[in-house]
């Protein structure tokens, strides 16, 4: 897996990425600790609204700001918008009203709905390679687990001797590393688009992404991430310290808990998926996330408060195997499904979309569990769940060959396209584009 690290462009990125999300996850506990500080009970309706605001932003701005995107240098972006996250990070920890929360979180989300998907579309333009890709995914969803584990881990010594106030100082931090880093490297421009719009260009990307039936069941896959994501984020600090009496370390640990599953499932998969397929690891982790959220719901109902702990940190380990199962393998569906210009915009259709289920399930989490309990609120998230995994068996064929037998009636006979076909009728690796305005029916 680690030898793809040997490209010094990709291994520059990854270790800018790892920094940003480590200064993330320092702030993630932070803002949960500053929510509890300020809201006490309610910290959980807090922290489900924040991170609705959090939704809204990725939903409506990511598409836009792919859009625009191509008109300015990628490096030059990328840094800019680190920047513009570390000033917006620096004023945290002086914040007194929940209003606050709310008003800087609207601000540094929105540099970052702009910066993560036009980061994500840049790695298969540096790694051509399938297995490569593979591996850098795999490597991209470890960073990821950072913020659920290590970072968790050095927040819990850090508030000890320091106060959580200045783990906002480590989000700074990692932000302006990130921009120092990215501008140590050359990063392949953005291929022409022929004079096409922004507007043009994000409602392609829409389009590809949802006449894709392999990008319609990933998703409705996403919804099932989202569901118990939003369990683990939100209602972790209440279940700590609400529920169990814990203290600020314990909650790290428990955040910690879903990050190693995470990763333990992030080395697993490249040597996994050389063997079996995407849909098939994809559903099965969806399935066990369906069922972590049932389980533990009942487990919740049945047992004393003090004996939930075990089954916390098993829980919440499993999910995250589950989460990775589904996250690592889903950036090789977008990589398949658009030509190289277009891989920008689908990477941002996934980012706007896969957020949208978020939107959902970030307040539920966080209304539901202030009102109706804990045991519902799951029960809530694992119908959600549930119905994400029937969507996604229902939309996502299960032969879903990337080469695909297919007629173009529309074309003239001399038409370039038809160069080597049967007539108006041959195969080859089929994708949403110019040509290619719908999904065939017949799979060949």
């Amino acid at each position: 897996m680690f030898t793809v690290l040997a490209n010094r462009t990709y291994r520059h990125l990854f270790t800018a990425q790892v920094i940003a999300l480590f200064g993330t996850g320092l702030m993630t506990v932070a803002l949960a600790l500053l929510a509890y500080d300020l809201a006490g009970s309610e910290a959980g309706a807090v922290l489900g609204t924040a991170l609705a605001i959090k939704m809204i932003v990725y939903v409506t701005l990511s598409p836009l700001a792919a859009g625009f995107a191509s008109r300015f240098p990628r490096r030059a972006l990328l840094v800019s918008l680190d920047l513009v996250r570390a000033g917006t990070a620096i004023a945290l920890p002086f914040v007194d009203a929940v209003w606050q929360i709310y008003v800087l979180i609207a601000v540094l989300q929105s540099a970052s709905a702009a910066f993560t998907p036009a980061f994500q579309a840049t790695i298969p333009d540096i790694l051509k390679d399938e297995r490569d890709y593979t591996n850098a995914l795999s490597l991209s969803r470890m960073a990821y687990d950072l913020e659920n584990l290590l970072s968790p881990a050095v927040a819990a010594v850090l508030i000890g001797l320091v106060g959580y106030h200045w783990l906002f100082s480590g989000t700074v931090a990692g932000f302006l590393i990130s921009a120092a880093l990215i501008l140590t490297v050359t990063l392949p421009s953005l291929t022409a688009t022929g004079g096409t719009s922004p507007w043009q260009r994000i409602s392609q990307g829409m389009r590809i992404y949802l006449q894709t039936p392999r990008l319609q069941g990933l998703l409705a896959l996403n919804l099932t991430v989202a569901a118990a994501g939003a369990i683990v984020i939100v209602n972790s600090v209440v279940i700590v310290k609400g529920l169990l009496g814990g203290s600020d370390a314990d909650l790290a640990l428990v955040m910690a808990a879903f990050g190693g599953g995470s990763m333990v499932a992030a080395i697993a998969l490249p040597r996994l998926l050389l063997r079996v397929s995407d849909r098939r690891v994809m559903l099965s982790g969806a399935f066990v996330l369906t069922c972590a959220l049932l389980a533990f719901a009942a487990v919740s109902m049945r047992l004393q408060t003090q004996d939930l702990w075990p089954f916390l940190f098993g829980t919440w380990f499993i999910m995250g195997v589950a989460s990775s199962a589904i996250m690592v393998p889903s950036g090789r569906l977008l990589r398949n499904s658009a030509h190289t210009e277009d891989r920008p915009m689908v990477f941002a259709a996934q980012f706007a979309l896969s957020h949208g289920c978020w939107l959902i399930t970030y307040p539920l989490a966080g209304w539901l569990g202030t009102s109706a309990g804990l045991p519902a609120t799951m029960i809530a998230h694992a119908v959600l769940a549930s119905f994400g995994v029937l969507v996604a068996l229902k939309l996502w064929p299960s032969t879903d060959s990337t080469i695909l037998m297919h007629e173009h009636p529309e074309l003239p006979a001399d038409h370039p396209h038809l160069r080597d076909a049967s007539g108006k009728r041959h195969a080859h690796t089929f994708v949403i584009d110019s040509l290619h305005a719908n999904w065939p029916t017949e799979r060949g």
